[in-house]
């Protein structure tokens, strides 16, 4: 199986977390490719069988500077039935936590990707034993899933 893991990070913490699920993902077997958002190639994300997309939330809510050109690149794509989770970081200090996490959920769900109902929404980093194995917990629950919805997914 295939994992795209596509993040943004300013201070290392969602980096951190897209560090861990890409170990997890690898420990299944999975091939997995980990890339900063504004790097990304848009067309080849499609071909894979699973994507993981973290961000951290800038401000009020809103989403990073370099994560906005691929938000609005996701328009083109052809997402049908492609399994997509998001995850990210955030500080509580802020009104709306983690509010990128969200954003990217609905956009991909707009865009017809097959999205994951639960999303990974962490206090700053992965510092703590339970939260990296929250972040574990997570990876294996998305493997599972994506293993399960196999069967309808699309390659364009």
């Amino acid at each position: 199986m295939r994992i795209f893991i596509g993040y943004v990070s300013m201070s290392g913490n969602t980096e951190d977390i897209a560090n861990i699920l890409q170990d997890e993902l690898h420990a299944k077997g999975c091939e997995v490719v980990s890339e900063c958002l504004d790097t990304v190639d848009m067309e080849e994300i499609i071909t894979f069988n699973g994507i993981l997309i973290g961000s951290y939330t800038w401000g009020d809510g809103d989403l990073p500077y370099e994560a906005e050109d691929f938000y609005e690149e996701l328009d083109d794509l052809k997402l049908d039935s492609i399994p997509v989770a998001c995850f990210g970081s955030g500080d509580h200090a802020y009104p709306k936590f983690c509010a990128a996490v969200d954003t990217f959920a609905h956009k991909f769900k707009s865009c017809g990707a097959e999205v994951y109902n639960q999303t990974l929404k962490m206090e700053f980093g992965p510092e703590t034993n339970e939260q990296e194995l929250e972040c574990r917990e997570f990876a294996q629950t998305f493997y599972a899933w994506v293993k399960k919805t196999e069967g309808n997914i699309h390659h364009v």
